[in-house]
Order: C-alpha cells, then structure tokens, then sequence
C-alpha cells in the first residue's frame, strides 16, 4: 500500500528542491510534488503531503508510515534530506523482512511440489479432500451412467490405446497390469479383454472383482510388484509427489508407468491440480524414471498422453 509523509516548508522554491532531491536520493520511492501543492495551510506555513509507494514485492496490505519534517532555514536542507533518506531506507528494509502468513494444508502441499504445477486451494485438511472425491466417486447418477450408457464406449476407447501400448511392446499378455484411480473399472475391462489377465485396479470404493480399495497416495501394494501402470486421474492428485513416488515404488524395474493428463484445458470441480504449460512439472517428478515420449491423445478430456520407464537398480546407483 503507499505509504506518505508531510513535509512542513516555507515557501514553494524550498518544497520543489525539496521534493526533488528525494526523487534524486530515494530511487525506489515515486513522489508526485503536484499532488499536495497548497493543501492544508497551517499558521502561514504551506504543508506538502506527497505520496511514496514502497515497492518490497508483496501485494499484501503494509503499515503506512506518515513523517512530519519541518523545514526551519536553508541550512537544515542537509540535514532533512540525510534524516529522511534513512528513514525511508529503514521503513523499505524492514518491510521486506515481514514475515509470511501461515501456509494452510493446500499451500504446504504446493510448497513440496514443483512451480509448473499448481495445486488448486480451498482444502482445509487432507479429510477435505477426500470427502470431495468420494462426493463424486460415489455419486449415485454418476455410478448408473459408468455401469450402463458409458461403459462399452470407455472400454473401447481404452482398449484401442492399451492396443497401441502392446504394439510398442510397453505392454504384454503377461503383464501385472495395475489400473490407479480406476472408478468401475471399465480400464481394466478393456486390459483383461485384450489378454491381460493380471490386470487390476484400485480406488478409494472398491468395485469387485475389477477394482479394490486404495488411495494413490498410498498404494496398499508391496515394492516393485506390477510390469505396467496407467491412471488418468493424475490431475486428483492433492499431492502430485507422492501420487508418482507410489507409482514408482510399486512399478517393478524397467515397468512402465502411463499417464493420461489435461495439458490445453483445465479439469474438472473434482480436480486437485493443474498442469501449467506443459507435462515438464510432472515429468520431474520421476525421480526414478526415464522418460520414453508424449503423443496427444483423445481421451475422455484429456489430451496428452505420457509414458515413462522405471529404470533398473544398476541405471539408478549409477545416478546416485
């Protein structure tokens, strides 16, 4: 906020010198010497408000600070000018060290996660969170339109990507394929429809006998235990570090992890995070991965599609 002092002058030639040697002096105050001309007459004096913004890099309301300096003769021009300087300089210096407001659960998250990544706020508690997923996980009219008019269509649509997956050679008939964040299951459908039988998925309710409990930030899975991951609810994520180190922790060396993402367009009222200009925020998060290439896709809203590979332990002692 702009803060202000009133200087108490003699005449107009004395306020312009005045104010323009602290124009001169002050190089981050902005002084309008116009603004307060023939204000506030007080006892035959002319009083000059001038207003100063202190820029200290924070949108934050700041203290405003008023400074009554009266001007006796010329010689004490000197004097004014030096006492001034170094008010101001202190006002600017302590202003910069005001401390942060305390970060609430939203913000901590965003603190540990990577700038090309924001997490959305309004989150209070982690409980939050889930109570807003499960609002949609287990939205009645929601679960009858998966199970009836959007099953066979979604399970299409997956099984011509995961077809496409299995031409590369990223995925096999023998694959322990894991499906994270998978509703009804309609991904694992699709996998087990084309031959791969091991296929599974996990969310936060259960739909047997495709989909068993867990929470993506947490998988109820053992170490290196599936050749194949795919999810695309990465954007649910409330804390995209730990979504991927699960996904890498459970990943077996040289499996493959593919994500479906928003990159041109924000997700929905249920989503946690958003991509910000690019899949750069979440490919960083692979600490353990290498990245194997980004196509675009079509994919129920999502449009960019990545793949990664774990690495083996060798590649990764070697990079420790």
């Amino acid at each position: 906020m702009p803060s202000g002092f009133r200087v108490g002058v003699q005449n107009v030639s004395q306020l312009k010198f005045i104010v323009l040697k602290v124009q001169r002096t002050t190089k981050h105050l902005n002084c309008n010497e116009e603004e307060g001309i023939g204000h506030g007459i007080d006892d035959g004096r002319m009083r000059l408000v001038v207003n100063v913004s202190v820029n200290n890099g924070d949108d934050d309301d700041g203290d405003d600070v008023v400074v009554t300096v009266v001007v006796v003769t010329p010689i004490l021009k000197p004097f004014f000018l030096i006492f001034l300087s170094f008010f101001l300089f202190f006002h600017l210096f302590l202003s910069s060290k005001k401390a942060p407001d305390a970060p609430s659960s939203s913000s901590a998250a965003a603190a540990t996660t990577p700038p090309l990544i924001r997490i959305r706020p309004g989150f209070r508690s982690y409980d939050d969170y889930i109570k807003l997923q499960l609002n949609k996980t287990l939205n009645p009219r929601l679960r009858r339109v998966w199970a009836t008019r959007d099953w066979d269509r979604k399970v299409r649509v997956f099984a011509r990507f995961f077809s496409e997956l299995k031409a590369e050679g990223v995925l096999t008939n023998a694959s322990a394929a894991l499906c994270v964040g998978a509703r009804l299951g309609q991904e694992v459908a699709a996998l087990r429809g084309l031959g791969v039988a091991g296929a599974l998925g996990m969310d936060l309710v259960p739909a047997p006998p495709l989909v068993v409990a867990g929470d993506f930030h947490a998988q109820p899975f053992p170490d290196d235990y599936f050749d194949f991951e795919f999810s695309n609810v990465f954007d649910h994520a409330l804390y995209p570090e730990r979504f991927v180190a699960e996904v890498e922790r459970t990943l077996r060396p040289g499996g493959v992890a593919v994500l479906h993402v928003a990159v041109h367009r924000r997700g929905d009222k249920y989503s946690a995070n958003d991509l910000l200009g690019g899949v750069d925020g979440l490919v960083a998060l692979f600490k353990r991965s290498e990245l194997v290439r980004v196509r675009k896709v079509d994919g129920f809203g999502l449009d960019t599609e990545v793949v990664l590979r774990k690495k083996q332990k060798e590649k990764m002692k070697k990079n420790k």
